[in-house]
Protein backbone atom coordinates (compact mmCIF):
# COMPACT_ATOMS: atom_id res chain seq x y z
CA UNK A 1 0.00 0.00 0.00
CA UNK A 2 1.28 3.20 -0.85
CA UNK A 3 1.85 6.27 1.70
CA UNK A 4 -0.75 7.76 -0.27
CA UNK A 5 -3.26 5.20 0.42
CA UNK A 6 -2.19 4.60 4.03
CA UNK A 7 -2.75 8.43 4.62
CA UNK A 8 -6.18 8.40 3.19
CA UNK A 9 -7.33 5.53 4.47
CA UNK A 10 -6.62 6.69 8.26
CA UNK A 11 -8.35 9.91 7.50
CA UNK A 12 -11.10 8.39 6.40
CA UNK A 13 -11.55 6.14 9.20
CA UNK A 14 -10.80 8.39 11.89
CA UNK A 15 -13.45 10.80 10.08
CA UNK A 16 -16.31 8.60 10.53
CA UNK A 17 -17.32 9.43 13.67
CA UNK A 18 -18.21 12.52 13.13
CA UNK A 19 -19.79 11.68 9.59
CA UNK A 20 -21.81 9.30 11.65
CA UNK A 21 -23.27 11.28 14.02
CA UNK A 22 -25.43 12.72 11.74
CA UNK A 23 -27.92 10.72 11.80
CA UNK A 24 -31.46 10.22 9.70
CA UNK A 25 -34.30 10.99 11.90
CA UNK A 26 -37.23 11.33 9.26
CA UNK A 27 -39.34 8.23 7.38
CA UNK A 28 -40.18 5.26 8.94
CA UNK A 29 -38.84 2.51 6.83
CA UNK A 30 -39.18 -1.01 8.12
CA UNK A 31 -38.30 -4.53 8.10
CA UNK A 32 -41.80 -5.81 8.39
CA UNK A 33 -42.60 -6.85 4.24
CA UNK A 34 -41.59 -10.19 3.43
CA UNK A 35 -40.99 -13.86 5.01
CA UNK A 36 -37.71 -14.98 6.71
CA UNK A 37 -36.97 -16.47 3.03
CA UNK A 38 -33.27 -15.83 2.06
CA UNK A 39 -29.82 -16.97 2.11
CA UNK A 40 -27.96 -19.85 2.95
CA UNK A 41 -24.83 -18.76 0.69
CA UNK A 42 -24.11 -20.50 -2.87
CA UNK A 43 -22.39 -23.80 -2.43
CA UNK A 44 -23.74 -26.37 -0.74
CA UNK A 45 -27.73 -26.49 -0.41
CA UNK A 46 -29.29 -24.41 2.23
CA UNK A 47 -31.63 -26.06 4.60
CA UNK A 48 -34.76 -24.86 6.30
CA UNK A 49 -35.94 -27.41 8.96
CA UNK A 50 -39.85 -27.03 9.40
CA UNK A 51 -41.70 -26.55 12.48
CA UNK A 52 -39.11 -24.32 14.56
CA UNK A 53 -39.19 -25.15 18.80
CA UNK A 54 -41.62 -22.99 21.01
CA UNK A 55 -39.57 -20.42 21.76
CA UNK A 56 -37.72 -20.09 25.01
CA UNK A 57 -37.65 -16.38 26.77
CA UNK A 58 -34.86 -14.88 27.86
CA UNK A 59 -34.29 -12.84 30.77
CA UNK A 60 -37.01 -9.92 30.31
CA UNK A 61 -38.22 -11.40 26.95
CA UNK A 62 -35.67 -9.34 24.89
CA UNK A 63 -34.13 -12.57 23.50
CA UNK A 64 -35.62 -15.75 23.26
CA UNK A 65 -33.63 -19.23 22.37
CA UNK A 66 -35.74 -20.58 19.23
CA UNK A 67 -33.35 -23.68 18.45
CA UNK A 68 -30.79 -23.56 15.84
CA UNK A 69 -30.61 -20.72 13.16
CA UNK A 70 -32.93 -21.48 10.01
CA UNK A 71 -31.43 -21.13 6.31
CA UNK A 72 -27.87 -22.15 6.80
CA UNK A 73 -25.84 -24.14 4.50
CA UNK A 74 -25.06 -27.59 4.61
CA UNK A 75 -22.45 -28.64 6.88
CA UNK A 76 -18.83 -27.35 5.75
CA UNK A 77 -16.18 -30.66 4.59
CA UNK A 78 -12.68 -30.43 3.63
CA UNK A 79 -11.47 -30.14 0.73
CA UNK A 80 -10.58 -33.29 -1.33
CA UNK A 81 -7.01 -33.63 -2.76
CA UNK A 82 -6.85 -31.15 -6.19
CA UNK A 83 -10.15 -29.74 -5.38
CA UNK A 84 -10.65 -26.19 -6.62
CA UNK A 85 -11.61 -24.01 -3.07
CA UNK A 86 -14.94 -21.88 -3.16
CA UNK A 87 -14.75 -18.20 -3.84
CA UNK A 88 -15.70 -16.68 -0.62
CA UNK A 89 -17.70 -13.45 -0.47
CA UNK A 90 -18.58 -11.39 2.46
CA UNK A 91 -20.55 -8.53 2.68
CA UNK A 92 -20.61 -6.71 6.19
CA UNK A 93 -22.31 -3.48 7.43
CA UNK A 94 -20.89 -1.58 10.96
CA UNK A 95 -23.70 -0.38 13.24
CA UNK A 96 -26.68 -1.81 10.99
CA UNK A 97 -29.31 0.51 12.11
CA UNK A 98 -32.43 1.04 10.37
CA UNK A 99 -32.04 4.95 10.57
CA UNK A 100 -35.20 5.53 8.21
CA UNK A 101 -33.43 5.68 5.11
CA UNK A 102 -34.69 1.82 4.05
CA UNK A 103 -31.48 0.26 3.34
CA UNK A 104 -31.52 -2.58 5.69
CA UNK A 105 -34.41 -4.06 4.27
CA UNK A 106 -32.95 -2.97 0.68
CA UNK A 107 -30.13 -5.45 1.42
CA UNK A 108 -32.27 -7.76 3.10
CA UNK A 109 -34.15 -7.92 0.19
CA UNK A 110 -31.16 -8.19 -2.04
CA UNK A 111 -29.23 -11.30 -0.01
CA UNK A 112 -32.87 -13.07 -0.03
CA UNK A 113 -33.18 -12.41 -4.03
CA UNK A 114 -28.91 -13.61 -4.62
CA UNK A 115 -28.91 -16.32 -2.18
CA UNK A 116 -26.78 -14.37 -0.12
CA UNK A 117 -25.80 -14.41 3.61
CA UNK A 118 -24.19 -11.34 5.21
CA UNK A 119 -22.64 -10.03 8.57
CA UNK A 120 -24.58 -7.36 10.28
CA UNK A 121 -22.08 -5.44 13.01
CA UNK A 122 -24.92 -4.29 15.42
CA UNK A 123 -24.00 -0.61 17.04
CA UNK A 124 -25.31 -1.60 20.73
CA UNK A 125 -26.75 1.89 21.35
CA UNK A 126 -29.26 1.57 18.47
CA UNK A 127 -31.40 -0.30 20.59
CA UNK A 128 -30.81 2.10 23.25
CA UNK A 129 -33.10 4.99 23.90
CA UNK A 130 -31.86 8.12 23.75
CA UNK A 131 -33.60 9.10 26.79
CA UNK A 132 -31.97 6.20 28.32
CA UNK A 133 -28.47 7.08 27.29
CA UNK A 134 -27.01 7.27 31.08
CA UNK A 135 -27.29 3.63 31.04
CA UNK A 136 -24.34 3.66 28.67
CA UNK A 137 -21.12 4.44 30.69
CA UNK A 138 -18.43 4.01 27.45
CA UNK A 139 -14.40 3.95 28.84
CA UNK A 140 -12.90 7.07 29.40
CA UNK A 141 -15.79 9.41 27.88
CA UNK A 142 -18.62 10.84 29.53
CA UNK A 143 -21.99 8.99 30.34
CA UNK A 144 -24.29 8.80 27.79
CA UNK A 145 -21.32 10.16 25.43
CA UNK A 146 -21.37 8.57 21.79
CA UNK A 147 -19.93 9.65 18.58
CA UNK A 148 -22.60 8.01 16.82
CA UNK A 149 -25.95 9.41 17.73
CA UNK A 150 -28.49 7.70 19.24
CA UNK A 151 -31.71 6.55 17.35
CA UNK A 152 -35.45 8.19 17.34
CA UNK A 153 -37.47 5.58 19.20
CA UNK A 154 -39.10 4.97 15.83
CA UNK A 155 -36.06 4.07 14.17
CA UNK A 156 -35.00 1.65 17.33
CA UNK A 157 -38.38 -0.33 16.61
CA UNK A 158 -37.19 -0.86 12.77
CA UNK A 159 -34.31 -1.63 13.74
CA UNK A 160 -35.61 -4.28 15.84
CA UNK A 161 -37.56 -5.78 13.52
CA UNK A 162 -34.55 -5.53 10.63
CA UNK A 163 -32.44 -7.53 13.29
CA UNK A 164 -34.93 -10.18 13.56
CA UNK A 165 -35.68 -10.35 10.21
CA UNK A 166 -31.91 -11.13 8.89
CA UNK A 167 -31.26 -13.37 11.82
CA UNK A 168 -34.24 -15.73 10.61
CA UNK A 169 -32.97 -15.42 7.20
CA UNK A 170 -29.92 -16.72 7.71
CA UNK A 171 -27.70 -13.55 8.95
CA UNK A 172 -24.82 -13.22 11.20
CA UNK A 173 -25.78 -10.54 13.75
CA UNK A 174 -21.97 -9.23 15.38
CA UNK A 175 -20.95 -6.52 17.00
CA UNK A 176 -19.81 -3.11 15.99
CA UNK A 177 -19.65 -2.28 19.82
CA UNK A 178 -21.14 1.18 21.14
CA UNK A 179 -19.99 4.90 21.20
CA UNK A 180 -17.45 4.51 18.04
CA UNK A 181 -14.68 6.74 19.74
CA UNK A 182 -12.16 7.38 17.37
CA UNK A 183 -10.32 10.33 18.81
CA UNK A 184 -8.99 12.12 21.12
CA UNK A 185 -8.36 10.51 24.86
CA UNK A 186 -11.31 8.33 25.00
CA UNK A 187 -10.33 6.95 21.41
CA UNK A 188 -10.76 3.27 21.57
CA UNK A 189 -7.35 2.61 20.43
CA UNK A 190 -6.33 3.80 23.89
CA UNK A 191 -8.51 1.18 25.84
CA UNK A 192 -7.40 -1.57 28.19
CA UNK A 193 -8.77 -5.18 27.61
CA UNK A 194 -10.70 -4.49 31.19
CA UNK A 195 -12.07 -1.25 28.94
CA UNK A 196 -13.34 -3.35 26.53
CA UNK A 197 -14.41 -5.84 28.50
CA UNK A 198 -17.14 -3.44 29.93
CA UNK A 199 -17.50 -2.12 26.37
CA UNK A 200 -18.82 -5.73 25.23
CA UNK A 201 -20.69 -6.70 28.45
CA UNK A 202 -22.68 -3.29 27.76
CA UNK A 203 -23.65 -3.84 24.12
CA UNK A 204 -24.94 -7.41 25.05
CA UNK A 205 -27.03 -5.66 27.28
CA UNK A 206 -28.36 -3.47 25.52
CA UNK A 207 -29.25 -6.23 22.93
CA UNK A 208 -30.56 -8.32 25.55
CA UNK A 209 -32.56 -5.80 27.68
CA UNK A 210 -33.93 -3.91 25.00
CA UNK A 211 -37.70 -4.38 26.05
CA UNK A 212 -37.16 -3.09 29.26
CA UNK A 213 -34.82 -0.45 28.27
CA UNK A 214 -37.59 1.08 25.84
CA UNK A 215 -40.78 -0.29 26.83
CA UNK A 216 -41.87 -1.35 23.95
CA UNK A 217 -44.23 -4.73 24.82
CA UNK A 218 -45.60 -4.77 21.10
CA UNK A 219 -42.48 -6.36 19.12
CA UNK A 220 -42.03 -10.33 19.09
CA UNK A 221 -38.16 -10.80 21.12
CA UNK A 222 -34.73 -11.28 19.18
CA UNK A 223 -34.78 -14.76 18.13
CA UNK A 224 -31.64 -15.82 19.31
CA UNK A 225 -28.95 -16.02 22.83
CA UNK A 226 -27.07 -13.12 22.40
CA UNK A 227 -24.60 -13.87 24.19
CA UNK A 228 -24.33 -17.41 22.53
CA UNK A 229 -24.89 -15.94 19.02
CA UNK A 230 -21.81 -13.45 19.25
CA UNK A 231 -18.71 -14.82 17.76
CA UNK A 232 -16.74 -11.61 16.14
CA UNK A 233 -17.11 -7.94 15.57
CA UNK A 234 -15.55 -5.09 14.04
CA UNK A 235 -14.16 -2.42 16.37
CA UNK A 236 -14.95 1.70 15.34
CA UNK A 237 -12.05 2.74 13.23
CA UNK A 238 -10.68 -0.45 12.92
CA UNK A 239 -8.83 0.90 16.37
CA UNK A 240 -7.92 -0.71 19.54
CA UNK A 241 -7.64 -4.40 18.30
CA UNK A 242 -4.41 -5.87 20.12
CA UNK A 243 -6.27 -5.36 23.70
CA UNK A 244 -9.72 -6.41 22.08
CA UNK A 245 -8.09 -9.76 20.88
CA UNK A 246 -7.32 -11.68 24.92
CA UNK A 247 -10.74 -10.23 25.63
CA UNK A 248 -12.24 -11.96 22.56
CA UNK A 249 -10.27 -14.82 23.03
CA UNK A 250 -11.57 -15.18 26.92
CA UNK A 251 -15.21 -14.67 25.69
CA UNK A 252 -14.78 -17.48 23.09
CA UNK A 253 -14.87 -15.36 19.80
CA UNK A 254 -13.95 -17.09 16.83
CA UNK A 255 -12.62 -14.22 14.40
CA UNK A 256 -12.02 -10.16 14.29
CA UNK A 257 -12.72 -8.55 11.11
CA UNK A 258 -11.10 -5.15 12.53
CA UNK A 259 -7.28 -5.48 11.21
CA UNK A 260 -6.75 -2.41 8.59
CA UNK A 261 -5.27 -2.68 5.21
CA UNK A 262 -5.61 -6.33 4.65
CA UNK A 263 -4.22 -8.52 1.77
CA UNK A 264 -5.96 -10.49 -0.52
CA UNK A 265 -4.87 -13.87 0.96
CA UNK A 266 -6.01 -16.64 2.87
CA UNK A 267 -6.39 -15.79 6.31
CA UNK A 268 -4.48 -16.99 9.53
CA UNK A 269 -4.99 -16.84 13.12
CA UNK A 270 -4.10 -14.20 15.92
CA UNK A 271 -4.34 -14.82 19.41
CA UNK A 272 -6.60 -17.60 18.75
CA UNK A 273 -9.09 -15.63 16.54
CA UNK A 274 -9.27 -15.74 12.87
CA UNK A 275 -7.83 -12.41 11.24
CA UNK A 276 -10.58 -11.61 8.83
CA UNK A 277 -9.36 -7.94 7.77
CA UNK A 278 -10.45 -5.08 5.23
CA UNK A 279 -8.54 -5.77 2.35
CA UNK A 280 -6.20 -3.69 -0.12
CA UNK A 281 -8.40 -3.96 -3.54
CA UNK A 282 -7.62 -2.56 -7.23
CA UNK A 283 -8.09 0.67 -7.34
CA UNK A 284 -9.12 2.21 -11.35
CA UNK A 285 -7.18 4.98 -12.13
CA UNK A 286 -4.54 5.48 -9.65
CA UNK A 287 -1.16 3.28 -9.23
CA UNK A 288 -2.11 2.22 -5.65
CA UNK A 289 -5.09 0.37 -4.19
CA UNK A 290 -8.00 0.91 -1.83
CA UNK A 291 -9.00 -0.54 1.30
CA UNK A 292 -12.99 -2.60 0.72
CA UNK A 293 -14.96 -0.35 2.42
CA UNK A 294 -17.13 2.39 1.28
CA UNK A 295 -15.89 5.21 3.88
CA UNK A 296 -12.32 4.19 2.41
CA UNK A 297 -13.27 4.80 -1.03
CA UNK A 298 -14.93 7.83 -0.58
CA UNK A 299 -11.86 9.28 1.49
CA UNK A 300 -9.90 8.39 -1.94
CA UNK A 301 -12.51 10.09 -3.79
CA UNK A 302 -14.09 12.89 -1.76
CA UNK A 303 -11.54 13.99 0.61
CA UNK A 304 -13.80 12.30 3.51
CA UNK A 305 -16.51 15.20 2.99
CA UNK A 306 -19.63 12.88 2.72
CA UNK A 307 -21.29 15.48 0.24
CA UNK A 308 -19.20 15.86 -2.97
CA UNK A 309 -19.67 17.57 -6.23
CA UNK A 310 -22.89 15.84 -7.32
CA UNK A 311 -21.30 16.12 -11.30
CA UNK A 312 -18.69 13.45 -9.84
CA UNK A 313 -21.34 10.69 -8.37
CA UNK A 314 -21.55 8.88 -12.07
CA UNK A 315 -18.11 8.56 -12.51
CA UNK A 316 -17.00 7.53 -8.52
CA UNK A 317 -20.13 5.30 -8.34
CA UNK A 318 -18.24 3.47 -11.54
CA UNK A 319 -14.90 3.57 -10.18
CA UNK A 320 -16.33 2.21 -6.56
CA UNK A 321 -18.16 -0.78 -8.28
CA UNK A 322 -14.89 -1.08 -10.14
CA UNK A 323 -12.41 -1.35 -7.29
CA UNK A 324 -14.91 -4.02 -6.05
CA UNK A 325 -15.27 -5.89 -8.80
CA UNK A 326 -11.48 -5.83 -9.47
CA UNK A 327 -10.87 -6.94 -6.13
CA UNK A 328 -13.06 -9.96 -6.85
CA UNK A 329 -11.57 -11.06 -9.84
CA UNK A 330 -7.86 -11.37 -8.98
CA UNK A 331 -8.81 -13.43 -6.43
CA UNK A 332 -11.50 -15.53 -8.41
CA UNK A 333 -8.94 -16.08 -11.32
CA UNK A 334 -5.87 -16.35 -9.28
CA UNK A 335 -5.59 -17.14 -5.32
CA UNK A 336 -9.36 -18.05 -4.70
CA UNK A 337 -8.22 -15.61 -1.55
CA UNK A 338 -11.95 -14.97 0.17
CA UNK A 339 -13.16 -11.21 -0.22
CA UNK A 340 -14.44 -9.23 2.76
CA UNK A 341 -16.38 -6.05 1.60
CA UNK A 342 -17.53 -3.28 4.58
CA UNK A 343 -20.37 -0.97 4.01
CA UNK A 344 -22.55 1.62 6.41
CA UNK A 345 -26.11 2.50 5.88
CA UNK A 346 -25.24 5.97 4.58
CA UNK A 347 -26.46 7.99 1.76
CA UNK A 348 -22.73 9.30 1.50
CA UNK A 349 -22.36 11.22 -1.91
CA UNK A 350 -25.64 10.56 -3.18
CA UNK A 351 -25.65 7.14 -1.89
CA UNK A 352 -23.59 6.24 -4.65
CA UNK A 353 -21.62 3.31 -2.40
CA UNK A 354 -25.01 1.58 -1.75
CA UNK A 355 -25.68 1.44 -5.69
CA UNK A 356 -21.90 0.17 -5.89
CA UNK A 357 -22.28 -2.46 -3.35
CA UNK A 358 -25.41 -3.98 -5.24
CA UNK A 359 -24.18 -3.73 -8.50
CA UNK A 360 -21.09 -5.44 -7.26
CA UNK A 361 -23.11 -8.21 -5.32
CA UNK A 362 -25.34 -8.71 -8.73
CA UNK A 363 -22.30 -9.13 -10.56
CA UNK A 364 -20.80 -11.73 -8.39
CA UNK A 365 -23.58 -13.57 -7.33
CA UNK A 366 -23.90 -16.09 -10.86
CA UNK A 367 -20.37 -16.90 -11.10
CA UNK A 368 -19.42 -20.60 -10.48
CA UNK A 369 -18.01 -21.97 -7.05
CA UNK A 370 -18.85 -18.66 -5.55
CA UNK A 371 -20.48 -18.61 -1.63
CA UNK A 372 -21.45 -15.10 -0.76
CA UNK A 373 -21.55 -16.12 2.90
CA UNK A 374 -21.20 -14.52 6.65
CA UNK A 375 -18.27 -14.21 8.72
CA UNK A 376 -19.28 -16.79 10.83
CA UNK A 377 -20.54 -19.03 8.09
CA UNK A 378 -17.02 -18.49 6.72
CA UNK A 379 -15.11 -19.39 10.05
CA UNK A 380 -17.30 -22.68 10.00
CA UNK A 381 -15.55 -23.58 6.58
CA UNK A 382 -11.76 -22.72 7.92
CA UNK A 383 -12.23 -24.63 10.85
CA UNK A 384 -13.32 -28.42 9.45
CA UNK A 385 -10.18 -28.22 6.29
CA UNK A 386 -6.85 -30.12 6.78
CA UNK A 387 -4.42 -27.44 8.81
CA UNK A 388 -2.05 -28.29 5.90
CA UNK A 389 -4.10 -27.61 2.83
CA UNK A 390 -5.05 -24.34 4.61
CA UNK A 391 -1.31 -23.55 5.01
CA UNK A 392 -1.10 -24.35 0.99
CA UNK A 393 -3.43 -21.71 0.19
CA UNK A 394 -1.78 -18.77 3.04
CA UNK A 395 1.23 -19.34 0.80
CA UNK A 396 -0.29 -17.81 -2.33
CA UNK A 397 0.28 -13.99 -2.57
CA UNK A 398 -2.24 -11.61 -3.86
CA UNK A 399 -3.42 -12.32 -7.53
CA UNK A 400 -0.68 -15.50 -7.55
CA UNK A 401 -2.07 -18.34 -9.30
CA UNK A 402 -1.71 -21.67 -7.90
CA UNK A 403 1.46 -23.65 -9.47
CA UNK A 404 0.16 -26.29 -12.04
CA UNK A 405 -3.11 -25.61 -10.99
CA UNK A 406 -5.40 -26.41 -8.15
CA UNK A 407 -5.54 -30.46 -9.34
CA UNK A 408 -0.97 -29.72 -8.74
CA UNK A 409 -1.00 -27.69 -6.15
CA UNK A 410 -3.48 -29.43 -3.34
CA UNK A 411 -3.34 -32.68 -4.81
CA UNK A 412 0.38 -33.46 -2.61
CA UNK A 413 -0.64 -31.72 0.59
Amino acid sequence: MSDATRDFTRRGMLGLGAAAAVVAAAGVAGCGFGGPSGPGSRGPAASAKPGPPAPRAIGDGSTADTGPQPRQPARPVPLQPGETPPQFVVFSWDGAGEIGNGLFPRFLKLAEDHGAAMTFFLSGIYLLPESKKSLYKPPNNPVGASDIGYLKDENVRNTLTCVRRAWLAGHEVGTHFNGHFCAGSGSVARWTPDDWQSEIDQAVSFVTNWRTNTGFTDLEPLPFDYRKELVGGRTPCLLGRDNLLPVAQKLGWRYDASSPGGLQVWPVKRSGLWDLPLQSVPFPGHSFEVLSMDYNILANQSKNTTRGVPAQYPAWRTQATSAYLGGFQRAYETNRAPLFIGNHFEEWNGGIYMDAVEEALKGISDKKDVRLVSFRQFTDWLDVQDPKVLSRLQGLAPGQSPIGGWNTYLSHV
